[in-house]
């Protein structure tokens, strides 16, 4: 029996647990499939993360952080997907869901500390609120602050592999 066109199959998330514990840090890998995938998998991640939390989202641009977003706003009740858009030009998106709020924050068009320090990230850590950082690792202290760091790799067209760091 011929394949399905991809068009034509239900999104499925394949996950790959790699756990390995050295010291405090475990990662795992996850393979999504579309960008209904990883909107499904940004919503099931909600329910691992609790606030205050730094989450440092990683990829090259297009890789599908603010696909990713899409589905922990959705997860944490705090926008719909369709709401949730990329804050490359205003820099910050605030999400407020019943539990948490949520910060969407776009760095990559930040390139000095002093700039970083004029968007006020640390008035927005709060024990209710998650930040969510794109191109954090532009700047070693949100390195060391961090508690998660999630990679987004392209694997295909619309393939995404996400890992999952947390130290």
């Amino acid at each position: 029996m011929p394949a399905r066109p991809s068009s034509l199959r239900a999104p499925v998330c394949r996950y790959t647990e790699s756990s390995a514990m050295t010291g405090q840090t475990t990662s795992s890998e996850t393979l999504t499939h579309s960008a209904e995938d990883t909107i499904a998998f940004g919503r099931a991640l909600a329910a691992e993360l609790s606030p205050p939390l730094i989450v440092l989202l990683r990829g090259d641009l297009g890789a599908g952080k603010t696909t990713l977003v899409k589905g922990i706003a959705e997860g944490f009740e705090a926008a719909r997907a369709e709401d949730v858009t990329s804050p490359t030009f205003t820099l910050v998106h605030e999400y407020r869901g019943s539990r948490t709020t949520l910060y969407h924050i776009d760095l990559y068009r930040i390139d000095t500390e002093r700039e970083l320090e004029t968007l006020g990230l640390d008035d927005l850590f709060a024990p209710d609120s998650i930040l969510l950082i794109e191109w954090g690792e532009k700047f070693p202290r949100l390195l060391r602050d961090r508690g998660l760091e999630i990679t987004l790799e392209r694997v295909g067209e619309t393939e995404r592999r996400i890992r999952r760091v947390k130290r």
